[in-house]
């Protein structure tokens, strides 16, 4: 079973970068789930994916997966573009967009 190493991203629910600085080793599925015929739950014998630890650095994470000989790649996190903005830029003569006002 491999396991994956990452950096979580923000939820969309979030407007601050809580819990994002990280690192997450967590296991993919060996096997995909199945639905329960009688009352529709999904379910899985695979217990490796409720696992998911949390590392201070990378370094940490690929350390802990090697001396434990488990099988991993890492994941790098993807640096998001950040543009200067302005409230005023909202009420701008040569705005492009709808007006909504």
């Amino acid at each position: 079973m491999v396991a994956r190493i990452y950096k979580p991203t923000k939820t969309a629910m979030q407007s601050g970068k809580a819990r994002t600085k990280r690192w997450v080793l967590d296991y993919e599925a060996e096997a995909p789930r199945e639905v329960e015929p009688l009352m529709g739950w999904t379910s899985s014998g695979d217990m490796k994916q409720q696992l998911k630890l949390s590392f201070e650095t990378k370094e940490d994470a690929v350390a802990y997966a090697t001396r434990n000989g488990i099988a991993h790649r890492v994941v790098e996190p993807k640096t998001s573009k950040r543009r200067a903005k302005s409230y005023a830029d909202n009420f701008r003569y040569g705005r492009v967009g709808l007006w909504t006002h």
